[in-house]
C-alpha cells in the first residue's frame, strides 16, 4: 500500500472527532511504520487540518513593501474557528474578503487587532492560502522606452475589487487569545495586504545569479508553514508538471501532534513537492496516541544529512524560528547557494 494511501486512511479515521479551540481530540492508538532513509511522506496519525472562517469587509487593494505604512483598518467577522492540529496549539481560520486583488505574492501578510481598539498592539498574520490576485506582468521584450515611461507616469492600474477567500494558521499565544478563542460572529479589525512576500520571480527565474534554479528547498517550523503553504499552492514555484525542477519541503515541529496540514501532504506531493516532516521531541507522549517513526531532530539536522544538490542552481524559502532560519541560511550559503536565493517573507 502506498504511503499516501495509509495517510489518507489515518486522516479519515479521525474525521469523526470534531476539533474546536477549547477541545482536544479523542485518544487514538496507532503506530507509524518504520521509515525509509529518505521518506517522501511518513505515515502519519493525524486528523485532517480543519477549515475555519472569518468574513472580512475591505476595500483596500494597495500593496506595500517591507513592514508597510500605517494600517488602513476594515472590519472582519469570524465565521468559524477550528483547531488545526491534534495538540490544539494552532487554530485555522478561513477568511472571506470583499477584495482579494491586493494579495499577489506568497508570504504577504495583514495586521489584525480587536475591533475598534486603537490602543491594541496588532498581530501580524501571513496569509496561508495561495494568492488571490494577479501579479503584474513583466514588460514584453522590446517595449519602447517612451511607452514604458508613459506607463510609469500614468501610475499603476487599480483593479476592480474581486471577492476572495483566504486562510490563516495561528499559533496560540497570550497576546492573541482574543482571536484564537473568539466565537463565531465576533468582529475584529484587519489591515490592507502588506509586504512584498517571497521574491520568487526575481530570484528563482531568469539569469540574475546563474541559470534559473533547478532545485527549490522549502523550510518551515511550527506555524511558519503558513506562508510556505501559500508558496506551494501559488503555482509560482514552477515545479511539477514535467518542469524538471525539483522541490523539497523540510517541516519541523515539536511533537507529532503539533503538525498542521498533514492531510495536505499528498496534495503537495502531487504538485511536485517532496515532504520531509521532522519531529524534535518524538519521545513526548501524544494525546492522540500517535507514535512517531520518522525523521527526528531539527530541520537543520535533516538538511545536513541530505545535503544540497546543485547548490549553484538552488533556491530556498524559509519561515520559522530564528535558530532554524539562521542555521539553514548559513548551511545553504556555505554549500554554494547564492545568498540572494535564500528568501524570507519578512
Amino acid at each position: 500500500m502506498k504511503i499516501s494511501s495509509i495517510l489518507v486512511a489515518l486522516v479519515a479515521t479521525r474525521e469523526a472527532t470534531a476539533f474546536a479551540p477549547s477541545l482536544t481530540s479523542s485518544p487514538l492508538t496507532r503506530s507509524i511504520a518504520t521509515p525509509v532513509a529518505k521518506p517522501s511522506i511518513l505515515p502519519s496519525p493525524f486528523r485532517n487540518d480543519a477549515a475555519s472562517a472569518a468574513v472580512i469587509s475591505s476595500s483596500t487593494t494597495q500593496l506595500y513593501m517591507g513592514w508597510g505604512p500605517d494600517p488602513i483598518w476594515s472590519t472582519g467577522s469570524i465565521e468559524s474557528n477550528i483547531q488545526a492540529c491534534p495538540s490544539g496549539s494552532c487554530v485555522s481560520l478561513k477568511v472571506n474578503v470583499e477584495d482579494g486583488t491586493g494579495y499577489i505574492y506568497p508570504g504577504q501578510y495583514v495586521q489584525c487587532r480587536p475591533a475598534g481598539d486603537e490602543d491594541a498592539k496588532p498581530i501580524f498574520l501571513a496569509i496561508a492560502s495561495g494568492p488571490s490576485g494577479e501579479p503584474p506582468k513583466p514588460d514584453p521584450p522590446g517595449k519602447k522606452k517612451k511607452a514604458a515611461e508613459a506607463d510609469i507616469a500614468a501610475g499603476p492600474e487599480t483593479p476592480s475589487p474581486i471577492p476572495a477567500t483566504w486562510e490563516f494558521l495561528i499559533k496560540k499565544a497570550e497576546n492573541n487569545d482574543w482571536i484564537t478563542s473568539a466565537a463565531a460572529g465576533s468582529s475584529f479589525d484587519v489591515s490592507q495586504v502588506m509586504g512584498g512576500g517571497y521574491p520568487i520571480q526575481e530570484n528563482v527565474e531568469g539569469f540574475k545569479y546563474d541559470f534559473p534554479t533547478q532545485n527549490i528547498l522549502l523550510f518551515a517550523t511550527g506555524s511558519g508553514i503558513a506562508p510556505i503553504r501559500s508558496a506551494i499552492e501559488s503555482n509560482q514555484l514552477g515545479v511539477g508538471g514535467g518542469s524538471g525542477r525539483t522541490c523539497t519541503l523540510y517541516y519541523g515541529v515539536r511533537t507529532a501532534d503539533d503538525m498542521p496540514y498533514v492531510s495536505k501532504f499528498p496534495q503537495w506531493e502531487e504538485l511536485g513537492v517532496q515532504v520531509v516532516p521532522v519531529v524534535s521531541q518524538p519521545d513526548i507522549p501524544c494525546e492522540s496516541g500517535a507514535v512517531w517513526g520518522g525523521r527526528t531532530g531539527y530541520v537543520q539536522n535533516a538538511l545536513e544529512e541530505d545535503g544540497v544538490p546543485i547548490p549553484r542552481n538552488s533556491g530556498a524559502l524559509l519561515c520559522g524560528v530564528k535558530g532554524m532560519n539562521e542555521g539553514v541560511k548559513s548551511m545553504l550559503v556555505d554549500s554554494g547557494v547564492f545568498e540572494g536565493r535564500v528568501m524570507f517573507n519578512f
